[in-house]
């Protein structure tokens, strides 16, 4: 009987370690940490929040879930998965804990037709998504349903499978139509696969930071893969703060049209698998969660993701622990040479201010502007401890609790030293130009988003993909925004990351952000200006807007109407890995509008010397005679040169005059008989 009650405590003992094990482990997100990449159907993937370009009187938030699908990853296609909560977040009000609005998505799966292994057929469709959406207003105590039963679009299988008589004969776009529903509330919701908006490359920035890629093309790690998406339109007056709608200039800056958006996804504490199923029970449990973009990525070290991720972005609040991830972020060690900048070339245009205006040092480990605390220099500002108390300026050693921590955590206030340059007259800590007010310090992570702000159309002129920046950029050198500092509308006001646009180059505004280049908008220049110098845009500034990662766009157009996104690949398409007959370099896709080189005959091109100054040479070695053209590009993807000759079989070169351009790095595609065998990546020098 001792023995027996041994054991028993052992396997209880056990059961229990298990099962903590279990609830702790599934507390996690995105695939940017360990424990959520076992599990992509609750994996958050992105969110965007902004003004719907189409109908600036409405917001459109999209959470998007089940990274890196293949279009041709039959049988068993992409769905939503069963046994999950999916829940987008909206806090308007910073005087209330918690969120004001919640939607919540749980899906089931239904299969029509269980004799066939085909997803579809015969106008039958397995693994249908049918899903129910809710919405509470009372901090997710009680739900309201607003749709029940709605239908997720299909996988786009293919063309036979969607189009075809023995398919489901339609088109995809009518399916997407039939999958968009309106509430009676107000609300537009899609939910289905989409393209996935974002770009980067994946490859380059996590082997080591080798972005742009210092031996090789840029390459969208992104391209050609689909994501399920949740899509919703609301309107503002849904949203803000006291139910109305911005009307005037004074509304770009006003507090009560801020909100914080986040989202998740939550399992069941306890899943027990059974012959041929599983049983999900216990309580509900956050196992994903995303508000800003690459927060966890490539801010929160390996260690305390899976942590990051299992708080919700008011418990962060009172976490000091991943705090100083911020403060001194890891980033930044790669961005100055006294460190670690050397070990990163790829990087070399990212430099921190060291001895900003020849005073404050933002390296690792320094006081930035901590030495002003108290001083009459910061009365007044949202430095003033009586303004925002110790929120900007906690301690010392703290150096970006000024610029990175409150642009992920809070939110940027309309208030000193939170405005330009512009009207300084070289006091960064006094009022300049107004160009954001989307602070919300009620929470962590989250996307921060003023709906006051208008939608910049995106056939403007000055549109941008570098957000923010770019609307400083404008409001610092622009004549039009540069003469007063009274409050105007900037072109990309609207975007990152003063909320999330589609278009919106993120990964390149974050690396930006980590180098300094808030500082430098507010006044705190690069360390190559000198106080009292005229211009203060010095080649290190420039250095910093100029870079790029080489891909800086979606691998397709996006939509023009809601829910914005560009459809889902097709698995019979140009990114299902089939090869036609005369097989044409599709190939994105590289944000540069190249294509990735594809060998379609025996040659070997190298550029010399490289790098190079006036001249260089493309010696090429072909097993036939053929007609080759060497085009070259920037790193913008645009034409700069092309030059063509008939070459003979063996070892031949072609000479080119680069004296008209400036220095920087170039991409030479060479193509024989109008087929892409090679791109070079060369560099010109002064």
């Amino acid at each position: 009987m001792q023995t027996l009650t041994r054991y028993t405590r052992v396997f209880l003992l056990w059961s229990f370690f298990i099962l903590i094990f279990y609830v702790q482990a599934v507390a996690s997100s995105h695939r940017e940490a360990p424990l959520i990449a076992s599990d992509p159907l609750a994996d958050n993937v992105d969110l965007y929040a902004f003004r719907s370009p189409d109908h600036p009187n409405s917001v459109t938030i999209i959470a998007t879930y089940v990274p890196l699908q293949l279009p041709h990853g039959g049988p068993n296609y992409y769905s939503f998965g069963e046994n999950i909560r999916y829940e987008i977040h909206v806090d308007n009000d910073a005087a209330k804990p918690g969120d004001e609005i919640i939607y919540r998505f749980t899906f089931k799966v239904e299969n029509e037709d269980p004799t066939t292994f085909f997803n579809i057929r015969l106008g039958k469709q397995n693994q249908k998504n049918l899903y129910t959406m809710e919405r509470s207003t009372d901090g997710g105590k009680t739900f309201i349903p607003l749709i029940q039963n709605g239908v997720a679009a299909p996988y786009n299988v293919g063309s036979r499978s969607i189009e075809s008589p023995v398919g489901l004969n339609t088109t995809y776009e009518q399916l997407m139509e039939r999958a968009t529903y309106n509430t009676v509330l107000g609300e537009r919701v899609y939910c289905g696969p989409m393209d996935d908006p974002f770009f980067v490359d994946l490859g380059g920035i996590f082997d080591l930071g080798d972005a742009p890629r210092q031996n090789g093309m840029p390459v969208d790690g992104l391209a050609c893969k689909n994501v399920s998406a949740i899509a919703i339109k609301v309107p503002i007056s849904t949203l803000s703060k006291n139910g109305r709608f911005p009307f005037n200039e004074e509304d770009m800056f006003n507090s009560d049209f801020v909100i914080g958006v986040w989202a998740s996804a939550s399992r069941r504490s306890i899943k027990t698998l059974t012959p041929g199923g599983e049983k999900h029970e216990g309580d509900w449990v956050q196992v994903s969660r995303l508000g800003m973009p690459l927060t966890n990525e490539a801010v929160i070290p390996i260690g305390m993701k899976d942590y990051w991720n299992s708080l919700s972005p008011y418990e962060e609040i009172n976490d000091t622990i991943l705090d100083k991830f911020f403060y001194n972020p890891e980033l930044a060690l790669y961005m100055d040479d006294e460190l670690f900048g050397w070990a990163v070339p790829a990087m070399s245009p990212l430099r921190i201010q060291r001895d900003a205006l020849q005073a404050f040092d933002f390296g690792n480990g320094n006081d930035g502007l901590f030495g002003l605390k108290g001083s009459d220099a910061v009365a007044g500002t949202a430095l003033d401890d009586d303004v925002f108390g110790s929120l900007l300026l906690p301690g010392p050693g703290m150096p970006r609790s000024v610029d990175l921590w409150p642009a992920f955590h809070t939110g940027v206030p309309n208030v000193p030293p939170y405005q330009l340059a512009t009207g300084k007259e070289g006091n960064p800590l006094a009022a300049g130009k107004p160009f954001v007010n989307n602070f919300l310090p009620n929470g962590g992570d989250m996307l921060r988003l003023n709906m006051g702000v208008p939608p910049t159309p995106r056939d403007h002129a000055d549109f941008s993909s570098l957000g923010l920046i770019q609307a400083a950029v404008l409001g610092l050198t622009d004549a039009r925004f540069n003469q007063t500092i009274d409050p105007q509308f900037i072109p990309n006001m609207d975007g990152f990351p003063n909320g999330r646009r589609l278009e919106d180059d993120v990964t390149r505004i974050e690396l930006q952000a980590v180098s300094g280049v808030v500082l430098a908008a507010i006044g705190l220049w690069y360390d190559d200006y000198t106080a009292g110098d005229a211009n203060p845009v010095t080649q290190d500034l420039i250095d910093v807007l100029t870079y790029t990662t080489g891909v800086e766009q979606n691998d397709t157009e996006f939509s023009t109407s809601f829910p914005y996104l560009a459809p889902p690949w097709a698995g019979d398409g140009p990114c299902s890995g089939i090869i036609a007959e005369e097989p044409e370099p599709m190939a994105k896709i590289s944000g540069l509008g190249l294509v990735a080189p594809i060998v379609m005959t025996e040659a070997k091109v190298v550029a010399y010397p490289n790098p190079f100054r006036g001249y260089a040479k493309f010696q090429m070695e072909l097993e036939n005679e053929a007609n080759v053209q060497v085009q070259i590009f920037d790193v913008q993807g645009q034409l700069v040169g092309s030059l063509q000759s008939q070459q003979p079989a063996g070892l031949s070169e072609i000479p080119w005059n680069s004296e008209t351009l400036s220095s920087g790095w170039y991409f030479a595609k060479i193509s024989a008989n109008g087929q892409s065998i090679q791109t070079v990546k060369i560099l010109k020098q002064e």
